[in-house]
């Protein structure tokens, strides 16, 4: 059973999907390929191979970068 969607305020996520999970951004390379590789590693590290391969098709999914950085919001904690 997957949890709820998490609710969205103004296209501002209110609380991610994997609250416990943690991902650092700011600093980092923007490239869209990377941050989602970072993320499906926290992912495959704190929760499981199972939401990292899940995240990863929703990630090659999105039609743009800014729908990409919703779904990450969505997913992780990001700093």
């Amino acid at each position: 059973m997957s949890s709820p969607e998490p609710s969205t305020t103004a296209g501002r996520v209110d609380r991610p999907r994997y609250p416990q999970v943690r991902v650092r951004l700011t600093g980092a390379d923007g490239n869209a390929h990377i941050l989602i590789g970072k993320v499906a590693v926290a992912l495959r590290r704190h929760v499981g191979d199972q939401a990292a391969d899940t995240f990863n098709a929703a990630a090659y999914q999105c039609g743009s970068y800014d729908e990409l950085l919703r779904l990450i919001q969505s997913t992780v904690r990001v700093s």
